[in-house]
């Protein structure tokens, strides 16, 4: 406590020197806690992988949220004084099981997830590249943490080999399926990468704050998970100074944010339809599909103006 006290008083007093000894601290810590989370995570995921030990599973969940805990006490005590704003339903469950979809600015958006979600939320999992496994540490643990990994098969592949047409959809519809046991979070950036004005210029967007969502991934995860499912969740992230990088969080330089959660609902004929294979199947039920996103998407852009006007017109 006297150390983030000390460090809080530098960044009133020196915000330079306050910036990099936050960076400094961050920095250390997480490199620290990610060693000492990394080596359980690493044998108690390969016991589990090997006998199916739920002990083990368990031990991984319980390892990797200590780990997200230490990250946010550091969001909490070494960073400056900031006006976070966020708002989730107070009857979201940590035992809950959740589809969780956003829009998506910077990679700090995913550190913003696990800030807002601690003892409020089910630790989140996002889709990953099955690639990702061969990066040592990091790739085994979204392994063992039954993250979904998409291993997708190009055209020219398909094309040499036609018993690889639609093995990836059955692939991620087999990795989601490993989450129907336990409480989860999965979440899906709809837009498919990080927004830019460049990127939404290039593909013609109709919105002004937003990418074209996509509705592949989310009507996957519904046809592996619909039956499992407590809801779905709508998360609204704004940053009204500006997209920041990673290391801008950890100097404290993200003074104002935004964060807003709800609950949405698909019409349940539509539901129905995606969780028996209807997007993958049956055109019409797909333009259904895309219809009723591109609606949140509409609602979505006018929430994320509406956001930043409100921190412009508290700061008047």
């Amino acid at each position: 406590m006297r150390l983030t006290s000390t460090i809080k008083k530098i960044h009133k007093r020196s915000p330079r020197l306050g910036k990099a000894v936050s960076l400094v601290t961050a920095t250390g810590v997480i490199t620290a806690n990610s060693i000492a989370a990394g080596i359980p995570i690493w044998l108690m995921g390969a016991t589990k992988v090997i006998t199916g030990s739920q002990i083990a599973d368990k031990t991984v969940i319980g390892v990797t949220n200590y780990w997200i805990h230490g990250n946010n006490a550091l969001i909490d005590n070494i960073l400056p004084d900031k006006d976070w704003r966020i708002s989730l339903p107070e009857d979201v469950d940590t035992q809950g099981k959740y589809l969780l979809i956003s829009n998506h600015q910077s990679w700090v958006d995913t550190s913003i997830v696990q800030y807002i979600s601690e003892k409020r939320l089910p630790l989140t999992r996002f889709f990953t590249k099955f690639e990702l496994i061969y990066i040592p540490v990091i790739g085994q643990a979204f392994y063992f943490l039954d993250f979904p990994m998409m291993r997708r098969h190009s055209k020219e592949a398909v094309a040499k080999n036609p018993a690889l047409q639609g093995k990836d959809i059955e692939e991620a519809k087999r990795a989601c399926a490993l989450l129907k046991d336990k409480p989860f979070t999965l979440l899906n950036y709809l837009e498919g990468t990080r927004f830019t004005p460049t990127k939404r210029d290039k593909q013609h967007s109709p919105y002004k704050n937003l990418l074209k969502p996509r509705a592949g991934g989310l009507s996957l995860a519904i046809n592996a998970l619909g039956e499992d499912m407590d809801g779905i969740l709508d998360m609204t992230i704004v940053y009204p100074d500006g997209v920041p990088t990673y290391s801008d969080l950890w100097k404290g330089n993200i003074k104002r944010l935004g964060v807003d959660v709800r609950h949405i609902k698909m019409p349940d004929d539509l539901f129905t339809a995606i969780q028996n294979g209807g997007y993958e199947n049956d055109e019409p039920i797909k333009a259904q599909m895309f219809e009723w996103v591109e609606q949140i998407w509409r609602q979505k852009d006018q929430r994320i103006t509406s956001m930043l006007a409100e921190f412009d017109t508290s700061d008047t």
